[in-house]
């Protein structure tokens, strides 16, 4: 390919003397599964003019990108397929040289599933997809039922990611989707939240939250995770009922990508804790009115699975209710609680752990439910944030 003709660009006014020098090649990465981005330098010699646009081309196949600057993206790309690119630039008297090649670059399909209902699904590997990365979070546990010694919160769920895990094209696997605990009536004890899981229990596990009880002075233990070198968090205690009165301890929060889920507030006397990690703050402890208690727990606030984001705030108190648990990495906050058992103080999706029911209501804070999340190629999409939302 002459000077005068750089990837199909044939320019009639090309003057050796005066073009630029040539860029200096940076590094090319996938921008989907058919395009690419690719970096460089601007040459520090610009020759007789300014340079008016640089074009990026594939090296095995007349595909191009121009811009005015670095990176520039070329599409149009066949997926499976590897590339690497040069770089010229161009003036008013013509192409520059071509820079040296980038490193190879194999576009791989993208692709995303999310499953956000409780159950158990079969996900087939779609064609060309060998690598994936997996979210899960449990489900979170419920708040124990209305009880004169006062009843504590519901666990948060756990969460656990995976990164780059092996999968054959066409073939099934299995994804299951924890139940939130569902709410518990008077003088009963809550409902543990369900384990959510790909593959198998043992490959990569977030285990739900523990219920809360009644006559106790502890809240419901959070969710871990397990697995085979998985990664994440712990889902935040429920808060502890009093054994005084009928105050509701708040929902632990959902556990983050890299911390835990932030502890619901003890009944009567305090506020949630926050989340870490990304992880849903824990609900407010029931209000105590004139020592007489009545107050439901605030539900926890569950946990996004786009990937890691801001903390959960824990839940706030005022006079006549508990605030429920912000929501930690885009997740749904908490219900409030209230003096009257008007709300359900449910935890928040996904993950967050259910109010206990401290002011007779129908039913305690049931769990939030759980969620599996498969991403792909997990090659270059990868949990906690590289990547992960939404392509």
């Amino acid at each position: 390919m002459s000077l005068r003709n750089q990837a199909g660009i044939n320019l009639p006014g090309y003057n050796a003397l005066k073009v630029a020098n040539a860029p200096t090649i940076g590094t090319a990465t996938q921008a989907s599964s058919t395009s690419v981005s690719v970096a460089f330098t601007a040459p520090s010699c610009v020759g007789g003019g300014a340079i008016t646009s640089y074009t990026a081309f594939a090296c095995c196949g007349v595909k191009t990108g121009t811009g005015a600057s670095s990176p520039i993206t070329v599409t149009g790309l066949t997926s499976c397929q590897p590339y690497t690119f040069k770089v010229f630039a161009t003036n008013a008297y013509g192409p520059s040289y071509p820079s040296a090649s980038s490193n190879s670059v194999t576009p791989a399909i993208t692709g995303q599933q999310a499953y956000t209902t409780p159950g158990t699904y079969t996900w087939v590997a779609p064609s060309g997809v060998t690598k994936v990365s997996v979210v899960a979070v449990g489900g979170g546990g419920s708040g124990a039922g209305y009880t004169s010694n006062g009843p504590a919160g519901g666990g948060g769920g756990g969460l656990a990611y995976l990164n780059n895990i092996s999968v054959i094209s066409g073939n099934s696997y299995t994804v299951v989707v924890g139940a939130g605990g569902s709410a518990a009536s008077a003088f009963t004890n809550g409902n543990d939240g369900g384990n959510s899981y790909f593959i198998c229990s043992t490959n990569i596990n977030a285990s739900g939250g523990i219920k809360g009880t009644i006559n106790t002075s502890s809240g419901g233990s959070g969710g871990t995770y397990s697995g085979l070198g998985v990664l994440g968090g712990t889902g935040g205690t429920g808060g502890a009922a009093t054994t005084v009165n009928s105050t509701g301890g708040g929902g632990g929060g959902a556990a983050g990508y890299s911390g835990n889920g932030g502890n619901g507030g003890k009944a009567g006397t305090s506020a949630g804790s926050n989340g870490s990690g990304g992880g849903g703050g824990g609900g407010g402890g029931g209000v105590d009115i004139s020592g007489q208690g009545n107050g439901q727990g605030a539900g926890g606030g569950g946990v996004g699975i786009l990937g890691s984001g801001a903390n959960g705030s824990g839940g706030t108190r005022i006079s006549s209710r508990a605030n429920g648990g912000g929501g930690g990495s885009g997740g749904a906050s908490g219900e409030n609680g209230t003096i009257s058992g008007s709300s359900s103080a449910g935890g928040g999706n996904y993950g967050g752990g259910g109010g206990g029911d401290g002011a007779s209501a129908t039913v305690s804070g049931p769990g939030g439910g759980g969620a599996v999340r498969i991403i792909w190629p997990g090659t270059t999409r990868s949990f906690p944030s590289t990547n992960t939302g939404d392509l």
